[in-house]
């Protein structure tokens, strides 16, 4: 498996995971915001962020017409929240909760469609 297919297979479990995760533990959604005033909480959400985009875009920093410009996305969507959370944690804290209130289900229902579409590439359960 190349890492191309890797990092979409990645990608495409992590977000399906995390929308099941919140569909059925819709407290969690909550519980997060409520975490992300707690310093301690968000550097640790912070440095993961930071690794796990980091590691996506080093890997994978693909501006392809195809699936392989969501997962270059993803990462440094990932990367720059998760400087961001580092750098001003109040302003971004913030501003994820007004986003999420206004648009919560509109975001997890396209997070679910764009998770069954990268696991549909990497593993053509839909040929297309």
């Amino acid at each position: 498996m190349d890492i191309s297919n890797f990092l979409t297979a990645f990608w495409g479990w992590y977000l399906i995971i995390f929308f099941v995760i919140l569909s059925f533990n819709p407290k969690r959604i909550k519980q997060i915001f409520k975490d992300l005033k707690d310093e301690k909480f968000t550097i640790l959400a912070a440095f993961l962020a930071i690794i796990i985009g980091l590691i996506s875009v080093l890997a994978h920093n693909v501006w392809e017409s195809d699936h392989r410009i969501i997962v270059t996305l993803l990462g440094w969507v990932s990367l720059f929240l998760g400087l961001s959370l580092f750098l001003i944690p109040k302003a971004v804290a913030g501003w994820l909760e007004f986003i999420n209130m206004k648009l919560v289900q509109v975001f997890y229902v396209a997070l679910l469609f764009v998770g069954f579409y990268l696991l549909n590439v990497v593993y053509q359960i839909i040929p297309y």
